[in-house]
């Protein structure tokens, strides 16, 4: 595998981007009918996991910056699949529900995803794919540590 590669294209950063755009791409292709972007898919997903979640939880479940949730949350409300309540400590905040829609089409394009995991394990044993979530895992806990979480 080196030698077909150039040696930019072993840097860590470089091959986790190439391989989330791929994976992106593919998981793309089967939301296409449905009208939904991995991006918004992976925020709504979290609503529908925990209701009743505020802005600055999404986005940290979801791993996108306050900005990025905003607007991807504009979009879900504005294809009526979330709708948000005013916080009622903090008139400020607002906290994101589902609506049937939403978790209609949750439940309609999780198995879209599973499929993509199923791809990779056909190139992939069960241990490997452990090993791989583990380190992973691993390496997004390390960086939040040394970034403080930003």
């Amino acid at each position: 595998m080196t030698t077909k590669h150039n040696q930019s294209e072993l840097t860590l950063g470089f091959m986790m981007g190439t391989t989330y755009r791929k994976l992106s791409m593919l998981f793309q292709s089967g939301l296409k009918e449905h009208d939904i972007t991995p991006e918004q898919w992976s925020v709504l997903f979290h609503i529908d996991r925990t209701e009743g979640l505020i802005q600055k939880d999404i986005a940290k479940r979801s791993g996108k910056d306050k900005p990025t949730t905003t607007r991807i949350l504009d979009h879900l409300e504005g294809k009526g699949l979330i709708y948000k309540r005013t916080g009622e400590n903090d008139r400020r905040s607002f906290k994101v529900y589902i609506t049937e829609k939403g978790r209609s089409l949750v439940k309609e394009t999780v198995p879209i995803e599973d499929k993509v995991t199923e791809e990779i394990m056909n190139c992939i044993s069960s241990k490997e794919y452990e090993l791989l979530m583990e380190l992973l895992l691993r390496i997004n806990n390390h960086v939040d540590q040394i970034t403080d979480g930003e």
